[in-house]
């Protein structure tokens, strides 16, 4: 959802401000864009750590019969903390960008542009405080927008695997439990893979530009944070198809809701009911999140639509 927040106001306003060289809503966008695309990037960091650690859960509980179901209250919860906490740490970026004009020099046509520059009028302490920032900007990018989650995911998956290949040796488990968690696994890796792949040229920018930025001229830094937006757009546009696609309950889940909404894809109350009952029991073989018991499912209802 965040990642369709993203494409769907922060793209149509940098596509506008490089056609017309206008910015699109003046002042408010330069701040809640930078804002919108860092908390971006803290809910996918911290959505990746929580997901390490629901594996690692995982694999260090009982057997899956086991295991209870996780309330949905709960599930709420850590969306919610994941959520306020990356948009909290992105509060600085409202403060730090304003908007600037400059005059063409061929054309003297005036061009509006967002500048990181904290305005003056802020009160001394918080003035002082993102100044701060500002300064340790770069390496708080670094550190825990792009090592953190990496590195997590990376020590969750080690620790997993070490685990699972142990209780291998000690007890055999069931091979259809096994192709579950090696999938849920495979899912938590690629979608590192590509938070990696999308991020890396925004931190290695950002470290030259802090080193180099005095011999560079403004449009070369232009173009450098024009590139690193779009890799993060493109980040925003593939995470939700990979996550379809590598999960088969959730992207089975998918078409069946755009099958809901085509009037040719309704199939009769026989075929509705056989559907649920396969959707269900896929639904119990196989989770994003969360391991839910196999021995016993619920008694199935008659379904009289495909939803």
């Amino acid at each position: 959802f965040w990642d369709f927040l993203i494409l769907f106001f922060c793209l149509p306003v940098v596509i506008f401000n490089e056609i017309t060289k206008k910015r699109l809503l003046g002042d408010v966008s330069c701040r809640i864009v930078p804002f919108m695309e860092v908390s971006s990037l803290g809910v996918t960091t911290f959505s990746l750590c929580a997901l390490g650690i629901d594996r690692f859960h995982a694999a260090t509980s009982p057997q899956a019969s086991t295991r209870p179901i996780e309330q949905c209250q709960s599930i709420i919860a850590k969306l919610a903390v994941i959520w306020v906490g990356s948009m909290m740490l992105s509060v600085p970026e409202i403060l730090l960008w304003q908007l600037a004009q400059d005059a063409l020099p061929v054309s003297g046509m005036v061009m509006e542009y967002c500048t990181m520059k904290p305005s003056s009028n802020l009160p001394e302490s918080v003035y002082s405080l993102v100044l701060t920032y500002q300064n340790a900007r770069m390496w708080w990018y670094f550190g825990c927008y792009f090592c953190l989650p990496i590195l997590f995911t990376v020590s969750c998956q080690l620790v997993t695997r070490r685990i699972s290949s142990t209780e291998k040796k000690t007890e055999c488990r069931g091979t259809k439990h096994s192709q579950c968690e090696s999938h849920l696994n495979c899912t938590i890796i690629g979608l590192t893979i590509i938070y990696g792949l999308c991020t890396t040229p925004e931190n290695v920018c950002n470290i030259v530009v802090a080193y180099m930025s005095p011999d560079m001229s403004k449009q070369t830094l232009d173009l450098l944070n024009l590139i690193n937006q779009f890799f993060l757009f493109f980040k925003c546009s593939v995470t939700p198809v990979l996550l379809l696609c590598l999960c088969r309950p959730l992207g089975q889940a998918f078409m069946d809701c755009c099958c809901c909404c085509c009037e040719g894809c309704s199939p009769d109350t026989t075929s509705s009911e056989g559907s649920a009952d396969s959707k269900l029991k896929t639904e119990m073989s196989s989770s994003i999140f969360f391991d839910k018991p196999r021995e016993s499912p619920p008694p199935l209802l008659a379904v009289g639509t495909p939803c």
